[in-house]
């Protein structure tokens, strides 16, 4: 037992309890006097006064006000003259006298068995006890019925030279005494702790709903287990709650006995006889059904009436339709936009190989591969919109955004490899619609291949020879009022300069076919 008091400063009048519990072999435990006032710790071997002539060793146990708590749970007076008194703290010569005096109890033990087999005395010896002066040995056995060992005295004294005391024990005792595991995984009870052996019934297992299978009810002495007295008072509070069925219940499709109950979740299981399907009832239908059996009544099913609860919606119907309908609708669009690119992609390889009338830019997207040789293209300067007459506006592949990254226009180029002319502009730089019916002439004079060093869409540069915007923006207002337009309908580039009228892309002057 822990001293949870050794540690609290007591007042300096307070007296203090000068009985100490001592233990000795085998968790026996007695009550010793300190008259000497010795300052003792819990677990100090001391030499105590044996109960004849003597001495022995043993170790505190416990010490203080717990004591005398113990002392009045076993019901022992302060004043008793069993009490003895401690003698001195126990030196090395007293440990090593009582080591050596404790080897010699396992080949005592095995000769006083022989002993007790050539006498055919009904009795099991347990345990042998050496005092510590090696003056007395005490030898504990079990026996069902009275014994008379006189006889095995005489033998024993003769033959170990010591005075025998015979004692007693019960089974349990026995087994706390041997010590062992029990089926817990744990030290048993009775060896470390348990010292008050209260009787175990089987009426414990009954209402614990136990088996009555002696093989597992019993512990290693032989005896119904300690442990079912430990949970048994709360069993017997859960039991308040349950009915007691002492008949079975009456219904129209029969009787039913009760098979089983389970006592914490107050739950009851009732079968027909001869019939291996159990029905689950709570305890307050069983009440019910009781009452009515009571009354001369017999109820139709055990069984509660199930009230029908309205169905929650399904997660379909809030969904507005069932949820294969999305996938197909998914799995459909998807179908549909496969067919729409195939056919976009037949439309533009169609294209590309026949172009429209008119030089106009083909449907495909995608740059057409520009031919070996450059084909003949006559630059004609547009004629001006008729007096009173709009301009229109351009149309289709015309009307698209320019294409200002990287200052490329890879639209501009038609199915012949050749490239449209700009939009004309007025004098204040707005551009013009292009007029119906400019075609490039055939007589003027073929634009000069690009050499392999010249830079397509140089700005700020008027050198001859260079590409598609390598003259001068700000070359004179006479090129932007009369610029004459692409071929297509396409404005140039932003990056590009603007050419001479009548002139040749990339040529430093008019062609003579223009002038």
């Amino acid at each position: 037992m822990f001293d949870w008091l050794q540690d609290l400063d007591t007042p300096s009048d307070f007296k203090g309890f000068d009985i100490v519990e001592i233990r000795f072999k085998g968790g026996r435990k007695d009550f010793y006097r300190n008259t000497h006032h010795l300052p003792l710790v819990t677990g100090d071997a001391v030499v105590v006064e044996a109960g004849g002539n003597g001495w022995h060793l043993g170790h505190v146990s416990l010490k203080g006000e717990l004591v005398r708590l113990q002392m009045k749970k076993k019901k022992v007076p302060l004043d008793s003259k069993d009490i003895h008194t401690i003698l001195r703290v126990a030196t090395e010569q007293d440990i090593e006298r009582w080591n050596a005096v404790r080897d010699l109890e396992t080949g005592t033990m095995f000769r006083a068995r022989t002993v007790v087999d050539e006498l055919r005395l009904r009795m099991k010896l347990s345990d042998v006890e050496y005092q510590a002066d090696r003056t007395r040995a005490t030898f504990f056995y079990s026996a069902e019925d009275r014994v008379d060992f006189r006889d095995l005295i005489k033998r024993l004294a003769d033959e170990f030279r010591v005075r025998v005391e015979m004692r007693q024990i019960s089974l349990r005792h026995e087994a706390g005494r041997l010590g062992g595991i029990g089926v817990c995984g744990r030290e048993l009870c009775c060896s470390t702790w348990l010292t008050d052996f209260k009787s175990v019934s089987t009426t414990a297992a009954r209402y614990q709903n136990l088996s009555l299978n002696p093989a597992k009810l019993s512990g290693q002495c032989g005896r119904l287990k300690c442990c079912l007295n430990y949970e048994l008072d709360t069993y017997l509070d859960a039991l308040k709650d349950i009915p007691q069925v002492q008949r079975p219940l009456q219904t129209e499709k029969g009787d039913y006995v009760l098979q089983k109950t389970d006592i914490f979740k107050k739950k009851m299981w009732f079968a027909v006889r001869g019939d291996n399907n159990w029905v689950v009832l709570p305890t307050e239908r069983v009440r019910e059904v009781l009452e009515m059996n009571k009354r001369g009544e017999k109820v139709e099913t055990l069984l509660v009436p199930v009230r029908e609860e309205e169905k929650a919606p399904e997660v379909t119907a809030i969904v507005e339709g069932s949820l294969e309908r999305l996938d197909d609708k998914i799995k459909s669009s998807k179908r549909s936009k496969r067919g729409k690119k195939k056919n976009k992609t037949e439309d533009a390889t169609v294209a590309s190989v026949a172009p429209r009338e008119g030089g106009n830019r083909p449907t495909s997207t995608a740059r057409p591969a520009a031919p070996a040789a450059p084909a003949p293209a006559a630059v004609v300067a547009p004629e001006p919109p008729a007096a009173g007459e709009e301009p229109r506006r351009p149309r289709g592949a015309a009307a698209r955004p320019l294409n200002r990254r990287n200052n490329r226009n890879r639209s501009n180029n038609s199915a012949d490899g050749t490239r449209g002319e700009g939009q004309p502009r007025t004098a204040e730089g707005k551009r013009t619609s292009p007029v119906e019916g400019n075609k490039p002439a055939s007589n003027t004079e073929p634009r000069p291949p690009r050499q392999g060093g010249e830079r397509r869409g140089n700005r700020g540069t008027a050198a001859p020879g260079a590409g598609e915007g390598g003259a001068n923006r700000a070359s004179g207002a006479e090129g932007n009022a009369s610029r004459p337009p692409r071929e297509g309908g396409r404005s140039g580039r932003r990056g590009g300069g603007r050419r001479p009228e009548g002139g040749a892309p990339g040529s430093p002057s008019a062609s003579p076919a223009a002038s």
